[in-house]
């Protein structure tokens, strides 16, 4: 295989210019949908159901993503990059049509989860076409242009959110994908080209089949756990061990598969481990404070919807300005003292979200949530590009759909947790009718930002698992992974 042909240079007029706007506008996809649901939660969940369902609109999407990324991944490497960015593409505009028109919670979680079909090859191709296009110093450039579509979404996801739920309807934050999938899909077909050599597909079908039933009921277990039954019941009990119970299923059919879909290969090895370790806490950290920060200042501080969004933008915001930066630092000191710094920083900020109560200020929220998008910056994306730096073309694209199945599967457990954990601080206060007092949200979402400095602190230590010294070049660490 050979990867898409480019000339030399950065930016838009260059000749891969066109074809690095359309994967700006396909992050924007995924970038837009991340932030734009979590202001219009309280609008939706008065108008469809009750607070204890909200979680489902987060973790069904994640799960649907995680569990199709590495399928996608495989059939990038099989049949090439554009077809299955295109199928996506496809996938998430149906899905955003369907959300529009939802008519119940039940549907709109189902939809979500077509959503969720669609985004994972979007997400995990758009970051495979980049390592494709670009060498590992190119990509640091490059990572300020895809950071800026972060920085602008991080802005434009929430206000949309907020104004579509306060003065319009809820509905339009999933039609305004409709015009972005159309100029995406648009951009890709028309401009990016690549050859490759198609070979005969062996997809793990059984492996996909099982890794979703297995996520599916650790998941279910985990939100209807002190709701639907109590922990300890037989209902728990059956659901929770079932799902565990299939995942060292999955690992043997894995170990046994011609053609895994999670290739257990690459988890034996010392960076491919510490940076799926990584992903899975970025995952945990951002849906945990993005389903809940709009929550807490809504329903805490007493705002609307449109003020709470800019205190999430602020997250989302310090992100990309650090991840346009990370390229420098890393080219300076290393990918690991990169994600080191980050991870010191996300901890320094998920502690400041303790102090956090009902006499605390917007801009107090904001500042703290900005604090630990800094230190996203500057982890999430130095340890993505040191996994696609591991390995060849041929392998490039599973890796990367592992790495972000990993993130993934960290945010849909991650807001399963967390909402499990919330719903049981609560009791059921309130959750039918949608109605929670201040005081007493106020100590259930203490819970989450505790659990978010628990997983801050994993991130430093997986970041630490990390190869010392400066990164080796991308030949050296290929003859690494295919012996490991």
């Amino acid at each position: 295989m050979e990867q898409a042909e480019a000339s030399s240079g950065v930016g838009f007029r260059s000749e891969r210019g066109p074809i690095l706007i359309g994967i700006m506008l396909s992050t924007g996809l995924v970038a837009i949908d991340a932030t734009v649901i979590a202001t219009a939660v309280p609008s939706i969940v008065g108008s469809l159901g009750g607070f204890a369902e909200f979680p489902w609109l987060f973790s069904v999407y994640l799960l649907a993503q995680a569990v199709t990324v590495p399928v996608y991944g495989k059939l990038a490497d099989v049949f090439g990059r554009k077809p299955v960015m295109l199928f996506g593409i496809g996938l998430f505009l149906v899905g955003s049509v369907l959300c529009g028109l939802a008519w119940s919670m039940g549907a709109l979680i189902a939809f979500r989860a077509v959503q969720g079909l669609g985004a994972g090859a979007v997400q995990p191709m758009s970051m495979t076409i980049v390592g494709d296009l670009y060498s590992l110093r190119e990509r640091a450039k490059v990572q300020g242009y895809i950071a800026s579509v972060w920085a602008v979404s991080s802005v434009v996801g929430p206000t949309l959110g907020g104004v579509f739920s306060e003065y319009v309807s809820w509905r339009w934050i999933f039609f305004v994908n409709i015009p972005l999938c159309l100029i995406a899909a648009a951009t890709i077909g028309l401009r990016f080209h690549e050859r490759v050599d198609r070979r005969r597909p062996r997809i793990d079908y059984a492996g996909a089949a099982v890794l979703t039933m297995a996520l599916t009921l650790l998941i279910l277990g985990l939100l209807e756990g002190g709701q639907a039954w109590a922990w300890g019941s037989p209902q728990s009990i059956a659901v929770l061990g079932a799902g565990a119970v299939l995942l060292g299923v999955f690992v043997v059919i894995e170990s046994r598969a011609a053609d895994p879909v999670l290739p257990l290969r690459f988890l034996r090895n010392r960076l491919l481990i510490a940076t799926n370790l990584v992903a899975a806490c970025v995952g945990a950290v951002l849906l945990g404070l993005t389903s809940y920060v709009p929550t807490f200042v809504q329903d805490v501080l007493g705002t609307g919807p449109l003020v709470a969004g800019f205190a999430l933008a602020a997250l989302t915001l310090g992100w990309p300005i650090s991840a346009s930066q990370s390229g420098r630092v890393y080219l300076r000191v290393g990918m690991r003292s990169t994600a080191l710094i980050g991870a010191a920083v996300v901890i320094l900020g998920s502690a400041l979200l303790l102090l956090l109560d009902e006499s605390s200020s917007v801009f107090q929220v904001g500042a703290t949530s900005f604090v630990i998008g800094l230190g996203m910056g500057f982890t999430a994306a130095p340890t993505l590009i040191a996994a696609q730096s591991a390995v060849r073309w041929q392998q490039r694209g599973v890796v990367t759909g592992t790495n972000m199945f990993f993130r993934s599967a960290g945010s849909a457990v991650g807001v399963a947790v967390f909402g499990a954990i919330v719903n049981a601080t609560l009791g059921g206060s309130g959750m039918d009718s949608g109605r929670v007092s201040p005081e007493a949200l106020t100590a259930a979402v203490h819970h989450v930002f505790l659990g978010t400095t628990v997983l801050a602190v994993v991130m430093l230590a997986a970041a630490l698992l990390m190869p010392r010294g400066r990164e080796q070049t991308p030949a050296q660490e290929t003859v690494e992974v295919a012996s490991g």
